[in-house]
């Protein structure tokens, strides 16, 4: 049976200690899309949806999101923050997403960035449901981790 860093010898869930690792800087960026009708993104641009202007609404979901990921995400460390940007591309029919986590810490960031970004992605789709019933969200992924 393979070794897992999230199970004990018995099998049971647990958080893994990361005590001995040394803080590091560490930096992470995820991404995904939210893609929709063309029309929804005119409006999105002219902020003239009835929720008001979404990216900016967005933006701040993704980053208060990524502040409490420990609490979301059971086994998640709680990680001091240095910094959490996010930022949109808007394209014909989609709006893509990044987010990029910074930390000193003894773990990785990378909850934090995908966190960041599917709140953004979820925030979208709740500020534009009322105007598109065929949104959909998608590739989520890390695309870079650093540590130094």
């Amino acid at each position: 049976m393979p070794e897992f860093s999230h199970l004990d010898s018995e099998g049971t869930a647990r958080m893994v200690d990361v005590g001995h690792k040394p803080i590091q800087l560490r930096t992470a960026t995820a991404a995904g899309q939210v893609t929709c009708r063309a029309e929804t993104i005119a409006a999105l641009r002219d902020k003239a949806l009835p929720k008001g202007d979404v990216l900016t609404v967005a933006r701040i979901a993704a980053i208060q999101a990524a502040k409490i990921t420990d609490k979301l995400i059971p086994l998640c460390h709680s990680l001091p923050l240095d910094s959490v940007d996010v930022d949109f591309e808007i394209q014909e029919t989609e709006i893509h997403i990044r987010a990029t986590a910074r930390t000193s810490a003894k773990t990785g960031v990378e909850m934090e960035a995908l966190t960041a970004v599917s709140i953004a992605a979820l925030t979208i789709y709740d500020m534009c449901k009322a105007v598109d019933k065929t949104m959909s969200i998608g590739g989520i992924t890390v695309t870079e981790k650093t540590k130094q």
